[in-house]
């Protein structure tokens, strides 16, 4: 194998597809980028049996070849180089040789039959969707993935619904509810699916955001298109969970606030707990005064904040805790949203100012003194 490349362009691709590597494998060959060349192209692969991520990059290819290079060194190497081209060249006991300006290299490989290969599934559903609205879907409900190792495996993941018209994320760990919708210009057949976290933080950061994104959904795996880069991932096995029936179709008061505000009286109530010290949040709703009282009491001292809304309902209190509020506020994207409340012991229902692109639902914290 011989090929001369643009080295930024080759670390730009290494590094991409080195997120999809595990230091923690017992096999050697996951632990290196699988490089091979061919006519006009290099293409780039790393892959932890869970999750792979594909790329190519254009190349002046000499020699046809493959070689199975350690991740690590050699993105170290290729960042380091003090010119902006490379010349690569691998023998058959797989030594390759970089050079590029006066810098050079001779490292170890291994040889890419001992590379597994990617799952491979035929019958992509192109979905009319830019990137960038893909990104901030996931954004907007990755937060409420189950990390607890004792939560059912199948709620790690965000589950996907497609339907024509539309596509639907979903996330939920059992004190938090995550939903953000989109209408799309899909007329296929229904799908649902749970993609794991890892595949989906790694989609966050591939591609260009005005670009479209094609998917693939076999029984076990998921294929993602994004421009160059082609990224499957293992899907997760289970039932979810019925979310649609945990989320109050009735609510007592609901209140008008300004997104940020909320955010900013939460972080102020918030210094006075830490991951020692935890207390939850009170928050009393006063619809005659038209505000939303904000209160706290810790080992390190008592905090009181309010943000001015439009109530409209009955008052009451009702605990949170801080983080979980926080978190599905963060996601919101606008300005204002609206809070639905049935009470200190129902979960409070997150929407924005019209409709339902988004859902937010975080469940209450019972209050000492109740």
């Amino acid at each position: 194998m011989k090929f001369t490349c643009s080295a930024a362009a080759l670390f730009e691709a290494c590094q991409n597809v080195s997120r999809a590597i595990s230091s923690k494998t017992t096999i050697p060959a996951l632990e290196g980028i699988y490089v091979r060349a061919t006519d006009g192209y290099l293409e780039l692969t790393g892959y932890d049996l869970e999750v792979g991520i594909q790329t190519r990059i254009d190349a002046a290819v000499k020699e046809e070849g493959s070689i199975v290079l350690n991740a690590k060194v050699f993105c170290e190497i290729l960042r380091r180089l003090p010119a902006d081209t490379l010349e690569m060249e691998c023998d058959t006991r797989y030594l390759a040789s970089i050079a590029a300006g006066e810098s050079r290299y001779r490292i170890n490989g291994m040889g890419a039959e001992e590379y597994p290969e990617l799952p491979s599934i035929t019958g992509g559903v192109p979905l009319p969707l830019p990137c960038s609205t893909l990104k901030e879907m996931v954004r907007q409900t990755i937060f409420a993935v189950a990390v607890n190792p004792d939560t059912k495996p199948i709620h790690t993941g965000v589950k996907f619904e497609l339907k024509p018209g539309e596509l639907c994320l979903a996330a939920i760990d059992g004190f938090r509810l995550a939903t953000r919708r989109e209408a799309i210009d899909y007329d296929g057949e229904e799908l649902n699916f749970v993609v794991p976290p890892k595949a989906l933080n790694e989609l966050r950061s591939m591609g260009a955001d005005d670009e479209t994104v094609s998917i693939a959904v076999g029984r076990r795996h998921i294929v993602f298109d994004i421009g160059n880069y082609h990224m499957v991932s293992r899907l997760l096995d289970g039932e979810f969970m019925n979310y649609h029936a945990a989320i109050p179709q009735a609510y007592k008061t609901e209140a008008a606030a300004d997104t940020r505000a909320l955010i900013s009286s939460i972080e102020r109530i918030s210094l006075i707990i830490t991951e020692k010290i935890k207390s939850p949040i009170r928050c009393d709703v006063l619809p005659d005064e038209g505000r939303l009282e904000f209160t706290c009491a810790t080992g390190v001292g008592t905090a009181r904040d309010s943000v001015g809304a439009d109530i409209a309902g009955e008052a009451f209190e009702v605990g949170f805790n801080n983080r979980f509020l926080l978190d599905a506020l963060r996601a919101c994207d606008t300005d204002q949203v609206r809070l639905r409340l049935n009470g200190a012991v129902q979960p409070v229902v997150i929407l924005p100012p019209e409709g339902e692109g988004f859902l937010f639902m975080v469940l209450p914290v019972r209050l000492k003194n109740e």
